[in-house]
């Protein structure tokens, strides 16, 4: 089940390679690349923390294993959304790249979550787990973090219609207030 879930995963990217492939992206292919690698690493990370509140609620313990896939998803879709920006857009131009950042708040937030998903992605094996025993739970906590500095950054990035933001954040909201239910019992 977890291959058909992964391979589910990569038809947004699919997609937008046989788009790319027959000039289909629009008037401005770089930008449609990186609004939708950007909106499924979004999608992917708030599927990544709905696991265990679902899991909790169910109590269907095969939800658990999901978890990991989806936050890898999400990193994976955030390293291409940013690599979009670093290389397609910027063209790896370190002064643009320093302006951008210093310059576009929106910028500077989405950075601060892709360097919240960075230690994720790097400790998210067994062996890692084991390594830093508690420590690793605390630090798997920073993808409430990276979500919600994602969904600042999505926000920032619209500036005029944010139903969609709004929404990203509405989910995360109820997420977090799920995830405190289940600690209070």
């Amino acid at each position: 089940m977890r291959w058909l879930v992964i391979a589910a995963s990569l038809v947004p990217l699919a997609s937008l390679a046989i788009r790319a492939a027959s000039h289909r992206l629009g008037a401005n292919p770089i930008e449609t690349i990186t609004h939708e690698t950007g909106d499924f690493a979004l999608r992917f990370l708030l599927a990544g923390l709905a696991v265990t509140p679902l899991r909790r609620a169910t109590g269907w313990s095969a939800l658990a294993p999901y978890r990991r896939t989806f936050g890898l998803l999400a990193f994976s879709y955030a390293s291409l959304h940013l690599a979009t920006w670093l290389f397609l857009d910027l063209g790896l131009d370190l002064g643009a790249i320093a302006d951008d950042v210093r310059k576009r708040p929106y910028v500077t937030v989405g950075w601060s979550a892709f360097l919240c998903l960075l230690p994720l992605a790097i400790t998210s094996t067994r062996g890692w787990q084991r390594r830093l025993g508690a420590r690793w739970v605390a630090l798997h906590r920073l993808a409430y973090v990276a979500a919600g500095l994602a969904v600042v950054h999505f926000t920032w990035l619209v500036k005029a219609d944010v139903r969609a933001p709004l929404v990203y954040g509405a989910l995360l909201c109820a997420l977090l207030l799920a995830r405190r239910s289940f600690r209070s019992r």
